[in-house]
């Protein structure tokens, strides 16, 4: 039967001449694979992270599903043009790929990926988005971490929480990096820092949290993003 859905694209893969497979994340059902036909209707929508509206012909019991018609329903204005948000886009798209699995339908983290998108597109100052998407997006997945307690000035990447005294293990941050990461905790997506952070500091942060990450994500892997978005973000 037909159906019509919200979606974000998160990739496509060559099928044939005239077809591509779509990874896409869907307000209905969460994570779902289509076969678009491409031509001129539909080829601009496959973007990735478009904000698309998808009609599909979807049987249940199939693995993939067959795109009747794909429209762009929120054109974004300032990621593609802006060299710096097309690269953080990037960085995001690959963040996303790797990390939502489920097909089943959460509300609460699709509505969440439309207002970062949102923020990425519009705010004045993307220089922190990655640091904000990343915590932000680790509530979701069930390992937000932990803001400090007194005297807790060191944050432990296994465990997800911050501690007090010496390092207890190999993936424990140094108080520095610790206090920056608790800086941001309480941050919304399009916000900055009162004190800004030094480019080095964004690019340790951003290492340690990917490595956070792998930490609580099984199959994770390494990213080829994270090298472009250290160069262009300084």
């Amino acid at each position: 039967m037909l159906h019509t859905c919200r979606a974000f694209v998160l990739k496509t893969f060559r099928h044939s001449d005239k077809s591509v497979v779509l990874k896409a994340y869907t307000a209905h059902v969460g994570l779902r694979t289509y076969l678009v036909r491409t031509g001129k209707r539909g080829g601009a929508a496959l973007q990735a992270l478009n904000r698309v509206e998808i009609v599909a012909d979807e049987h249940g019991a199939r693995e993939m599903h067959q795109v009747r018609d794909i429209r762009v329903q929120a054109p974004f204005r300032r990621i593609g043009p802006d060299p710096l948000r097309t690269t953080v886009a990037l960085f995001v798209q690959e963040i996303l790929y790797r990390v939502l699995r489920e097909e089943a339908p959460d509300p609460a983290l699709f509505a969440f990926i439309d207002e970062a998108l949102e923020h990425l597109d519009t705010a004045e100052d993307v220089r922190y988005f990655p640091l904000l998407f990343l915590l932000r997006l680790s509530g979701h997945l069930g390992f937000l971490p932990e803001a400090p307690g007194p005297g807790e000035d060191r944050f432990d990447l296994r465990e997800g929480h911050f501690i007090a005294g010496g390092i207890e293990h190999g993936h424990t941050l140094g108080p520095v990096p610790s206090s920056a990461l608790a800086a941001l905790l309480p941050l919304d997506l399009g916000d900055v820092p009162a004190r800004p952070l030094p480019p080095s500091l964004r690019r340790e942060l951003l290492d340690h949290l990917l490595l956070y990450y792998r930490l609580h994500l099984e199959g994770l892997g390494e990213l080829r993003s994270p090298s472009v978005l250290h160069q262009v973000l300084g």
